[in-house]
Order: C-alpha cells, then sequence, then structure tokens
C-alpha cells in the first residue's frame, strides 16, 4: 500500500506525524498505564521487543499494568515483560474474548466482565494515562473511544501513540487531513503525544 504512494502524498504523512509527535501534552507521572495493543506480534520483530521495553519499564518504575487479559501476541509479550520484573499487572478481559485472545493465567488479577463495553469503561477507569501499541481493529476501536471521551471531557487521561518504525504515520496523516477539513474541534496534537519509543512516555 505504502509503495502506492505520490511523492508528495509521503510527505504530508511524515510531516503530520512530526506534527503530532511534537505536540503540545505534557508529560506526567502516574500510578498506572493502560496498554491498549495487538493480540497478534505482527510482521515487525521491534513490535514485540517496544512491547517488552514497555513492560519492563513499567516493572522497574512500579506502574501498574492495565491491559486487555489476553497472553497472546503484543498483550502477551507486555504482560510478561511485567510480571518477569516483579511487577503488578491488572487484566480486564470479556467473557467473549476468553479463548479467542486465550487469557493469561500467570498475572496479578484478571477481571472477567461481561462485554467489550464494561472491559474498556473498567480499564479506564483503573489508568491514570494510556498507550496505543501496533494493534488491530479493537486497539483504534480502544483508542478512538477514549479520544472521544477525552474531547467531550468525560476524562483527561493522557493518550501516547507508540509509532514504532511509523506504524501509526498513516493514521497520524488522517486525524490531520480530518482536522484541516473541519471535522474536529481542535487539533489532535492537543489529544495524542506521538512517541517513537517506550522510553518517551517517562
Amino acid at each position: 500500500m505504502q509503495a502506492l504512494l505520490k511523492n508528495e502524498d509521503k510527505e504530508i504523512v511524515l510531516s503530520s506525524a512530526l506534527s503530532l509527535h511534537c505536540g503540545t501534552i505534557e508529560f506526567m507521572s502516574f500510578s498506572s498505564l493502560a496498554v491498549f495493543c495487538g493480540s497478534k506480534a505482527g510482521t515487525d520483530p521491534l513490535y514485540t521487543e517496544h512491547a517488552k521495553q514497555l513492560g519492563h519499564l513499567l516493572s522497574q518504575k512500579n506502574i501498574i499494568l492495565i491491559y486487555g487479559g489476553g497472553g497472546k501476541g503484543l498483550m502477551g509479550t507486555v504482560a510478561d515483560a511485567v510480571m518477569e520484573g516483579g511487577g503488578k499487572v491488572i487484566g480486564v478481559i470479556p467473557e467473549i474474548l476468553l479463548e479467542w485472545e486465550a487469557q493469561h493465567k500467570g498475572i496479578t488479577e484478571l477481571h472477567v466482565v461481561p462485554d467489550m463495553h464494561v472491559r474498556k469503561r473498567k480499564m479506564y477507569e483503573l489508568c491514570d494515562a494510556a498507550v496505543i501499541l501496533p494493534g488491530g481493529n479493537g486497539t483504534l476501536d480502544e483508542m478512538f473511544e477514549m479520544l472521544t471521551w477525552n474531547t467531550l471531557n468525560i476524562h483527561d487521561k493522557k493518550i501516547f501513540l507508540l509509532n514504532t518504525n511509523g506504524f501509526y504515520n498513516h493514521l497520524i496523516a488522517h486525524l490531520h487531513h480530518m482536522y484541516k477539513e473541519n471535522f474536529l474541534y481542535e487539533s489532535p496534537d492537543h489529544r495524542i503525544a506521538v512517541i517513537n519509543s517506550p522510553e518517551e512516555i517517562f
């Protein structure tokens, strides 16, 4: 898909990513972090490496991991890394996904909830901030719902987008396009901090 982009389109994607990276979100300390990511590992080994790095950092800094409760893909990787470091992991998984995402059986706490809506609400309640790692439809659903709630001032929790190897470049460009076409009430720069490595969260 990227090979079909014209040179000027590539420049727009890159400039949008850089712009959002330099957004106005203030970085702060927190005691719990929600991580939204894929139940698959993806093709780039750096996705898994960044998930491990994030997990190790959370355990080192004594920050509680709040995540979707799965034991596969990037979800399992970040949870394993936190547990390996002696940290605390709280998983929240809906009944329908117990088999699909293979709930993690080695974490500190696992909350089984009735459905996806309750899962997202519970994760929002438990976290002080959130970071989005590479993922699929579910990850984007969680990100956009949290972003919408943030925009509507239902909460003011910080949202970090981990743009591993440019994974979210096109999404970042589209957010800026929505703002340019007057479909957003404010620039996405005010609501999302784009980072290129887990260390930048802290």
